[in-house]
This record gives structure tokens, sequence and C-alpha cells, in this order.
């Protein structure tokens, strides 16, 4: 009986270490909460609807498969396998309303009502993001392979943060003071 105990606790144990780390974008949950929210214009029948989906256990079982598989996928291989290409996302931001299309290697971004766009794209070769405007484009960050990242600032200087919540505040002290020297 302990051996079958320790033995279940090790195994837990273990499989806690592959997936560490390993938050994903819950594409596929995103996609069910997202639909059940569009299901009706009466709120009374999308809560039906959310009660019915808990009760067969959608939800839950599309949050399983996101954290088992899907979110491991896009993890190790920096490809969200629920993106489709073409999807278009409003995002509300503080100078209005942002159309975010997904493409095949990042994103394009188009200030609602404008048709100038602003792309962002991976760049595999160089694991890079870049911003692409027109026959402009410029690397913004790189990811390393040792935690951190660079990134690359306005004045032409390269600066690595840490991939964490102190690297996180440092690169916007950063960027903020760079968009505040630019005005």
């Amino acid at each position: 009986m302990k051996r079958s105990k320790l033995t279940l606790v090790a195994t837990l144990l273990s499989v806690s270490l592959i997936f560490t780390s390993c938050v994903g974008s819950f594409g596929l949950f995103n996609r069910v909460s997202s639909w059940n929210q569009s299901v009706s214009e009466n709120k009374f029948v999308n809560e039906l609807v959310f009660l019915a989906l808990h009760i067969v256990p959608v939800y839950e079982v599309s949050y399983l498969v996101d954290a088992l598989v899907i979110n491991s996928i896009e993890f190790w291989s920096g490809t969200n396998p629920m993106a489709n290409v073409g999807d278009v996302k409003k995002v509300k931001g503080e100078n209005g309303n942002y159309l975010v299309t997904t493409l095949e290697n990042g994103y394009s971004i188009t200030k609602e009502g404008e048709t100038a766009s602003m792309n962002l794209i991976y760049d595999k070769d160089a694991n890079t993001w870049n911003v692409v405007s027109g026959d402009y484009s410029t690397p913004i960050t790189r990811v390393n392979d040792d935690g951190t990242a660079d990134l690359f600032l306005q004045d032409g200087q390269t600066q690595s943060v840490s991939l964490d919540a102190r690297g996180m505040l440092a690169a916007r002290q950063l960027t903020s003071g760079a968009m505040l020297a630019a005005r």
C-alpha cells in the first residue's frame, strides 16, 4: 500500500515538472466561452446554455484538453494550434478600437475606421518579433534560450530583461521612458 502511494506521488511530481510554466492561451476553452456568449441576445438564454454546457461537461473537457494537450503543444512548438489565420478581434485601446487580425506568422493591427496597418511579425530564424509597416521593418524583441529577452530600444541600444515579473516591470519602464523621450 505504501509503495503504490509513493509511486503515485512520484509520478504526479514528475508529470508536474513537465507542465511547469506551460500557460498557453486556452484557445479551445475561450472559443467555447465566446460561442456561449454569442448564442443569443438574451442573457438568460446564454445563462441556460452556460449551465447546460457545465452539466454535459463541455467546459470542463475543453479546459482539460487545453491544459494538458493544446497549451503544451503551444508551449513546446511556439505556435498556437487553435489560432486561425484571418481571425479578427476588436481590442479597445486608449485611443479607440483596434482590429487585430491573426496572420500565419504574427498579427496585423489596424485602428478601426482607418486603412493603414502595422504588423507584428515573428521571424523564426532570428527568433525576433518585428514591427513591419509598409517597407519598414525593425526588430523589437528577441527571446533568448537563457530565460531572458533582448529589447531593441529606439536609441539603437539593446537591453536584456528577465522573463519574470521583475523583468516585465523593467521592460515597461524602459519602453515608457523611450516613448516619453520621443515626444
